[in-house]
């Protein structure tokens, strides 16, 4: 008798193959072809699965917000006070797992449909708003005000000029020094980024979106009112 020799493929199998792929090569290089190499099949297994590159970046994404709805599960606020410290603990947990796939919030922030890993995060945080006496409406008003910084990450504004020597850097430095002194300035100031920090953007390190995320919450305990 012969007996079909072919590894069985689930769609879990696929996605987090796509997962490990991005993350060793970057997003880049998630093609149908190259998942099926690494799990050993032909290109055209995976179609039963998945039926194009776009669901299965789709699918890269939830497997991403699953991990972070794991993660977070556990912290609950059990009074009005626990609010703030809860969804900031849960945020940088958040950020933590992007940091494993930093590939992960520019492709979120492609994705387009509002998922059911998304949903189930975000119905989380509005419940810790609710917990802490928020409106709905402020809770609304709150969502948008913390933006993708609630999944743990920020926009960028500009996008990076790419990679430059030092000499490059100074030399840009200090011919634009001169017209717009304040961004030089700033730029030069060596203690405005550290490079130890880590990052998920070129501009998007840990102390610059603590300090935002920071703000923010300070921001929404003050409109919240006496607890």
């Amino acid at each position: 008798m012969v007996t079909d020799q072919r590894p069985r493929l689930s769609r879990e199998q696929i996605l987090r193959a796509a997962v490990a792929r991005a993350d060793r090569d970057g997003v880049e290089a998630v093609t149908m072809r190259n998942v099926a190499t690494d799990l050993g099949v032909e290109a055209m297994s995976l179609y039963y699965h998945v039926a194009n590159k776009a669901e299965l970046l789709d699918g890269m994404a939830e497997v991403v917000l699953g991990t972070i709805n794991d993660a977070v599960a556990p912290l609950t606020a059990t009074s009005a006070a626990d609010w703030k410290p809860v969804l900031r603990t849960r945020i940088l947990l958040a950020r933590q797992v992007l940091l494993q796939h930093p590939w992960a919030p520019g492709l979120i922030g492609t994705r387009t449909p509002m998922t059911l890993a998304l949903i189930t995060y975000f119905d989380a945080v509005i419940g810790l708003l609710r917990t802490g006496g928020f409106s709905y409406d402020l809770a609304h008003h709150g969502l948008h005000a913390l933006g993708s910084r609630a999944l743990g990450f920020t926009q960028e504004l500009f996008e990076s000029a790419g990679e430059q020597s030092d000499e490059e850097a100074t030399a840009q430095l200090a011919a634009m020094a001169e017209q717009f002194p304040n961004i030089a300035g700033m730029i030069a100031n060596e203690a405005t980024h550290d490079e130890a920090d880590p990052k998920l953007g070129w501009c998007d390190d840990q102390t610059e979106f603590e300090f935002g995320l920071d703000l923010i919450l300070d921001g929404l305990d003050r409109m919240r009112g006496p607890a």
